[in-house]
């Protein structure tokens, strides 16, 4: 690859002579592993090696840590080592391509954690999630996760971001921006993530939902539920640390380490065994419920909502599901084959909606009602902001279920704030 820098090869406008060529970012070291190293400073080039005009450079204004990132972490995806980490990322534009023509140096932005091409068939569709032309292996990319196209990840104080102007959602109002940065910085991923998971199971006025996980998703998507006009929302998790604060923001709860089943506590508040609609915000590292919770049961959460859910009810699963994990139990979770009630589902005519969130679809709506003060998202989750190198610290507390959204915050720029 060539490393000569990238105004050498891409004409492009740069900010001034404060401009660093130096990069920080977190590496992925093997399992349970993290550290912050040196990395190379951001390039206009694409994980194929080739020169492109259409990116910009952005200066890292906030970056978090996602579950998802904890799978990777864990050794449950099959992520390489050396694989820079982190796909929710908020930054500042510091240079621009020779293509770009929406943004601008000094432009506050926010990035979807999709890397879509904005051409492709699937992306006019607005399906950025299964973009066809950022990932030669399949549908899909994303920065700085396994199998999604090599696209270099932003916990860092630097990052390039590809189709810039198709990718990025533009602040209206810098400063005013700012002012709210802990709650817009969930906009890259997890608030939209769960907004998708609710709207994909048809919330809306008058609606009981059960949401699946009290982490930062499911907190997401519980305050979705509550945007969407949701009588009733109830939150199961088996942390209770995560309950209690779920129950602090106004939602019900349920604990799902008690040997009562999950339609019995649901009867206990909504005097039925059933909701309206449900949303997995789990994922394919469930345990199993009561008795069982100490076993891992990666079919527990999906088969547990189709119990619970009316008939011709809908269930959202943004929760993540892999081809691959080395690390389950048994062979065939291992394959991505999980032993799901196919069966009920079908019987009781229930909808499902998977995959990646397309974040584009919801992410302009979702600052409107953020800066219009409708969504106290930072709140919600319990935004909890750390620096650069106190990231692997972050890690090991999230891997721990501390009730918290960790922010990281590479430059300082939130405490100056």
């Amino acid at each position: 690859m060539n490393h000569e820098p990238a105004s050498s090869r891409v004409p492009s406008t740069k900010q001034g002579d404060d401009q660093m060529s130096s990069n920080r970012g977190v590496v992925y070291l093997g399992q349970g592993k993290v550290e912050v190293q040196s990395i190379d400073y951001p390039k206009m080039v694409d994980p194929r090696g080739r020169d492109i005009g259409h990116g910009v450079i952005l200066r890292v204004v906030t970056t978090n840590i996602c579950g998802s990132d904890q799978h990777m972490v864990r050794g449950r995806t099959t992520a390489e080592v050396g694989l820079v980490l982190g796909h929710e990322i908020t930054g500042e534009v510091i240079e621009v391509g020779r293509d770009v023509e929406t943004l601008s140096i000094g432009d506050l932005v926010s990035v979807p954690f999709n890397v879509a091409c904005g051409r492709c068939p699937t992306c006019k569709a607005q399906h950025t999630g299964v973009c066809l032309n950022v990932n030669p292996s399949r549908a899909g990319g994303a920065y700085g996760y396994v199998d999604m196209g090599g696209w270099i990840g932003g916990q860092a104080e630097y990052v390039m971001v590809p189709y810039a102007d198709f990718n990025l959602l533009k602040f209206p109002d810098k400063a005013q921006a700012m002012s709210k940065i802990r709650d817009l910085t969930c906009l890259s991923d997890i608030l939209p993530t769960g907004y998708h998971g609710a709207v994909m199971a048809g919330v809306g006025p008058g609606s009981t939902v059960y949401i699946a996980g009290a982490g930062p998703v499911g907190m997401a998507a519980a305050a979705s539920a509550r945007l969407l006009g949701a009588a009733c929302t109830i939150v199961g998790d088996m942390n209770e640390e995560r309950l209690a604060h779920a129950r602090k923001m106004g939602f019900e709860t349920i604990n799902l380490s008690k040997d009562a089943t999950l339609g019995e506590q649901i009867e206990q508040i909504l005097g039925k065994p059933e909701v309206d609609c449900a949303v997995d915000c789990v994922g394919f590292e469930a345990h199993g419920h009561g008795t069982d919770s100490g076993h891992e049961a990666p079919a527990t959460v999906l088969n547990s909502l189709m119990e619970i859910t009316k008939a011709a009810g809908a269930i959202g699963i943004p929760g993540l599901y892999v081809t691959d994990d080395p690390g389950a139990a048994d062979a065939a979770a291992r394959k991505g084959s999980l032993s799901i009630r196919f069966g009920l589902g079908w019987a009781k005519s229930h909808s499902f909606h998977t995959g990646q969130t397309p974040v584009m679809k919801y992410n302009r709506n979702l600052m409107q009602a953020i800066l219009w003060d409708r969504l106290p998202i930072a709140d919600i989750v319990n935004v909890s902001v750390v620096s650069l190198d106190e990231a692997p610290d972050g890690y090991r507390k999230f891997d721990g279920g501390a009730p918290r959204k960790f922010v990281i915050d590479p430059h300082g720029l939130l405490k100056a704030a």
